[in-house]
């Protein structure tokens, strides 16, 4: 029996082209039982669309951190309460700078903040780009905050280089989960 029967998981869905993993991940989570809320960036916007995940999850995609669509309070807080469990995936290196430095510019970011529930980010982008010393400080700066980053796999990217940054498998991403709750 799976862990996530009736958690209540957070997806952020960030704007890299790894965003079709999401919908993947998401459909794996719902199967597993979780209840399932997502907010997706501007960017993710240009990646995938709202409709996929909200027929996924039977709920609306949350975009604005001030529109009370489902929380009197405004979904930055709402959505951060409820939360039992955060998942970025993916994680752009500009998402993980955002939340490396504390920034709340939207949605997502807000409920970061606000959140009390443990957060899992699965970066995805460009080998060179992974490599690069600010990504790796604003990476060590999440760890040290409490943040558990899956790391990025190996393999073929759509830019057509072979290294380290394809996100997590939507398998492992969901092993993750379930290893949290089972303890």
């Amino acid at each position: 029996m799976s862990t996530l029967i009736n958690k209540e998981i957070l997806l952020g869905v960030t704007g890299g082209i790894a965003a079709y993993k999401s919908a993947d991940l998401c459909s794996k989570l719902v199967q597993a039982g979780a209840k399932v809320s997502v907010i997706m960036t501007d960017a993710a916007h240009q990646f995938i669309g709202a409709t996929t995940f909200e027929a996924l999850t039977g709920r609306p995609v949350n975009t604005a951190p001030f529109e009370a669509n489902e929380h009197f309070q405004g979904e930055h807080i709402g959505l951060a309460q409820r939360a039992e469990a955060v998942v970025v995936a993916p994680a752009t290196a500009s998402s993980i700078a955002r939340l490396a430095q504390g920034l709340s510019d939207d949605l997502l970011t807000t409920a970061l903040l606000a959140t009390t529930a443990p957060v899992f980010v699965a970066p995805a982008m460009n080998c060179d780009m992974w490599a690069k010393p600010p990504v790796q400080r604003n990476v060590q700066q999440l760890i040290a905050d409490g943040i558990t980053v899956i790391d990025p796999e190996e393999g073929w990217l759509s830019c057509g280089q072979i290294g380290a940054g394809r996100m997590a498998s939507p398998a492992s991403i969901l092993q993750r989960l379930e290893v949290q709750f089972a303890g």
